[in-house]
């Protein structure tokens, strides 16, 4: 398994049909911005999806990844305790999923999972090939069957605090601009005492993660604390918002055995 990322060192652009992934590299001790790429493997992918699927349906997911020449990439690399991590978003990032499909050798993912309403869902798959110092990217973008949901706004919140799961959770930047180095800090605390929470636990390896889309879902992050050290009630995460506008961000933290996930919706300004 690799080792726990412990600061966010430079982000780097993929560009995917239907989608640009802002990348989180792996890094090191000395928390220093770098230009350089990551070693990160060219891929393809083949999806694999039910015809017609249905709203509140168990579907079927396989994903072949292959190298640019179309073979089966039979080796990956264990990052956060998965050799694959899958988000599901819907269009309107209403609905935010973290899941952890099967390998079943040959370069085949498999997962059964299902939808809570009809509509179009973006899937990210995330993965290393072994050898890679990166993490490699994949989507698809599926439409299901069945009653639509009513879309929500995505509005930005101007109060940054939130009740989920029994905790107060508030999110706060040192300095939010695009294309700016910052570090996000959530704080939690019990929701009835108000008594900050110290013991939580890691989750997939980390202390906590963060995923970030923008309005559009083009632009995409995956982010991890800046270090491994403490158990609360502050998580820092460090990453750089590429461009300005509004963005959905999906915390998630182990406390007492279960997984909370906390979402906000902010609004980047230019740097």
């Amino acid at each position: 398994m690799k080792n726990f990322i412990l600061a966010i060192l430079l982000i780097t652009t993929v560009s995917l049909s239907a989608c640009n992934s802002i990348k989180v590299p792996k890094s090191t001790m000395d928390h220093k911005m770098s230009a350089a790429s990551t070693n990160v493997i060219p891929t393809k992918s083949k999806w694999t999806i039910a015809v017609q699927p249905k709203a509140n349906e168990r579907i079927p997911i396989s994903i072949l990844i292959t190298d640019t020449s179309n073979k089966p990439i039979k080796k990956f690399e264990t990052v956060h305790e998965k050799k694959m991590h899958l988000f599901i978003v819907s269009k309107d990032l209403s609905y935010f999923s973290h899941i952890h499909p099967i390998y079943k050798g040959d370069g085949e993912f498999n997962i059964t999972t299902g939808f809570p309403a009809g509509g179009d869902y973006k899937i990210i798959a995330e993965f290393t090939p072994k050898g890679g110092g990166d993490s490699s990217i994949e989507n698809h973008w599926q439409h299901v069957e069945g009653e639509t949901a009513k879309e929500e706004p995505l509005v930005a919140e101007q109060e940054l605090t939130k009740v989920v799961d029994g905790k107060k959770v508030s999110l706060s930047f040192s300095e939010l601009k695009a294309g700016k180095t910052l570090h996000m800090t959530y704080t939690i605390n019990d929701a009835k005492s108000g008594q900050p929470i110290k013991n939580l636990q890691p989750y997939l390896g980390a202390m906590g993660h963060t995923v970030a889309m923008s309005a559009d879902a083009e632009k995409y992050l995956h982010i991890h604390p800046m270090t491994t050290e403490g158990n609360g009630p502050q998580v820092i995460f460090m990453t750089i918002f590429p461009e300005p506008g509004i963005y959905k961000i999906w915390g998630q933290f182990k406390h007492n055995g279960k997984v909370f996930t906390v979402p906000f919706v902010i609004d980047v300004p230019k740097k």
